[in-house]
């Protein structure tokens, strides 16, 4: 039987939802999802050929700030953007690039994640699901600003957030409802980019329906394979 595709595993989630939550609730989510996709986020962000932001960013594993830069110069660089450990579709999304970490360095590229959260929550979310990849934390999503996919939740729809026990200006901010700022309500689109040496964008993919990720084997494509000796078998 062949492996179960990303997108297959996430309309699970999705199908399961739409079993267990009140109508109600899906549709305030539904209406979310569809005042996200009509502000023209996805118009804006940053294309195939065009020049990646670089960036310094707090790694969960090791407290010390990555350098893209420093990146780079080991090789390509898969980015992923998350919402949250809150979000079983970016767990989902990430635990399928752990089982393909091996694939990827067999391609000379680096992948990493980077969220919202705090590193603290970062740390948590490397912990529970054993990725072997770096965390980074993007505080108020201002890296995902540059890469054209960051917005603010709606006042309108914070409500819902806190009506299913999703504190997100604590696990961005560390901030409670109360005191939260519009930063702490700032999410970047899921995404991923493929930034190549010389800092181009080879892949960019990001959806206003956070239920829809970039096909990994798509990611894939766009890195080199090695070239193997001439006399290789293959």
């Amino acid at each position: 039987m062949p492996p179960i595709s990303l997108q297959d595993q996430l309309d699970r989630i999705t199908q399961n939802t739409r079993a267990l939550v009140q109508p109600e609730r899906l549709a305030i989510s539904e209406q979310a999802t569809a005042d996200l996709f009509n502000t023209g986020i996805e118009d804006r962000i940053l294309p195939v050929g065009a020049q990646a932001p670089s960036f310094t960013l707090e790694d969960a594993r090791t407290r010390k700030p990555v350098h893209s830069t420093d990146l780079l110069a080991l090789g390509p660089l898969v980015i992923n953007f998350f919402r949250g450990r809150w979000c079983p579709y970016c767990i989902t999304e990430l635990e399928s690039w752990r089982e393909l970490q091996p694939e990827v360095r067999r391609r000379g590229a680096l992948f990493v994640a980077i969220s919202p959260q705090t590193t603290r929550q970062n740390d948590f979310t490397l912990q529970q699901h054993a990725l072997p990849f770096p965390l980074l934390a993007d505080p108020g999503a201002q890296l995902a600003a540059q890469f054209g996919i960051a917005y603010t939740i709606p006042p309108a729809h914070r409500a819902y957030f806190q009506s299913i026990l999703i504190n997100i200006p604590f696990n961005n901010a560390g901030l409670s409802y109360h005191n939260a700022t519009e930063a702490s309500w700032t999410l970047p689109l899921p995404a991923v980019f493929v930034i190549c040496q010389d800092n181009t964008i080879a892949f960019s993919e990001a959806h206003a329906d956070f239920r829809v990720r970039p096909d990994p084997e798509s990611v894939l494509a766009t890195l080199a394979v090695p070239i193997h000796p001439p006399h290789s078998s293959r």
